[in-house]
């Protein structure tokens, strides 16, 4: 019998498995942490896929400060990023019913703050470094796979992470020079993150690499996609090539995807990472099969079915399964948020649906 670490190991390679993996993001399932889910569905039963990265990031001139905070009763905590021209600051408020934080305050409030962003993107250098890589290894053992991440793309990085979408848009209408200059910086930063990753993975193991770009349709439109996010992903394919290495290049995809379905064909993206069929989003694994019968599909079960009775999450797992689980280039995984303790009857269920489906290759 093979181990998780195997199983996962040959979707990403394309390779004979005897069943289809069952993986969790590791750290996912707060407050119960990865030991808790391991020792309860025992550990020939889940995987694990842990962010880590192979690259260091510098910024010189430039430093952040952190401080606790409070809104209204709920704690959080402010980060301050200071400049050489300015400083600019982000709050984010946590979220204790699925250990995670939201932003209340993007740093990005106003044409003017792009000058301070600019100034730190401007004075980012980045290195290769193998540390947290090797140390991923070290704590997964046998019991999965390290997810190496090369970050987001400059459109998904700015409205995830540094301008509320409500304020980007209007931005990109009124100062389109500025808003091109700002994401070609960003695009010059994560090309260094690309070269770096591609220099350690000369030397180091990795299974595949991933844009944490959380890929919805409606939030992006395919011109900004075919502008921003394909030249990325066809940029770090061709370095992959050009030295000489196989590794897959996967996206993080968790939202509608039907009308960017010719694109992402058009693409070099090998694998498409919590990828969440029906009924929560509009690509079932049956329409990714037939579009990509290359692509490798890194299903999020439907966070909405976790809360359902351990029949229907049964029958939903086994639909997933009988729709791409014979092709050897699937796996089941919890990539998304769901309810606390909702996996202690949710889990048990879709491990049940594999041990019934068999073998993962035909």
């Amino acid at each position: 019998m093979m181990n998780m670490q195997e199983r996962m190991l040959a979707v990403v390679r394309g390779e004979w498995h005897d069943r289809v993996p069952f993986v969790q993001y590791s750290g996912i399932t707060s407050p119960d942490d990865d030991a808790v889910v391991r020792d309860a569905v025992g550990p020939e039963n889940i995987g694990f896929l842990q962010w880590t990265q192979a690259h260091r990031a510098d910024a010189p001139n430039c430093r952040f400060e952190m401080e606790r905070i409070e809104a209204n009763g709920t704690p959080g905590f402010r980060r301050t990023l200071h400049t050489p021209v300015g400083s600019l600051f982000e709050e984010r408020l946590e979220e204790p019913t699925l250990g995670t934080t939201a932003n209340a305050r993007h740093f990005v409030q106003s044409i003017e703050d792009y000058t301070v962003l600019l100034a730190y993107l401007r004075d980012l250098t980045i290195e290769p470094d193998p540390s947290a890589l090797r140390d991923t290894w070290a704590v997964l053992g046998d019991s999965g796979l390290p997810h190496v991440s090369v970050g987001r793309t400059p459109y998904q990085q700015l409205w995830i992470e540094l301008v509320d979408i409500n304020d980007l848009i209007p931005h990109m209408c009124e100062r389109p020079d500025l808003m091109e200059e700002v994401m070609e910086e960003m695009a010059r930063v994560q090309t260094e993150i690309l070269k770096a990753v591609c220099t350690v993975a000369k030397e180091e193991p990795i299974p595949h690499i991933d844009f944490a770009d959380n890929i919805t349709a409606p939030m992006i439109g395919n011109d900004l996609f075919r502008r921003y996010c394909l030249r990325a992903y066809d940029e770090l394919a061709d370095m992959l090539d050009a030295a000489g290495l196989d590794i897959p290049v996967m996206v993080h995809m968790d939202g509608d995807l039907k009308a960017l379905w010719p694109d992402i064909g058009a693409s070099r993206v090998r694998g498409l990472d919590s990828m969440s069929p029906p009924p929560d989003n509009d690509t079932s694994v049956a329409d990714a099969q037939s579009l990509w019968p290359e692509m490798r599909l890194l299903i999020n079960f439907p966070s909405s079915v976790h809360l359902s009775d351990p029949d229907v999450i049964y029958q939903k797992a086994l639909d997933i399964l009988e729709e791409g689980g014979r092709q050897g280039r699937l796996q089941i995984q919890i990539s998304e948020n769901v309810p606390p303790g909702a996996w202690r009857h949710s889990y048990p269920a879709i491990i049940q649906a594999i041990d019934d489906f068999g073998a993962a290759c035909a």
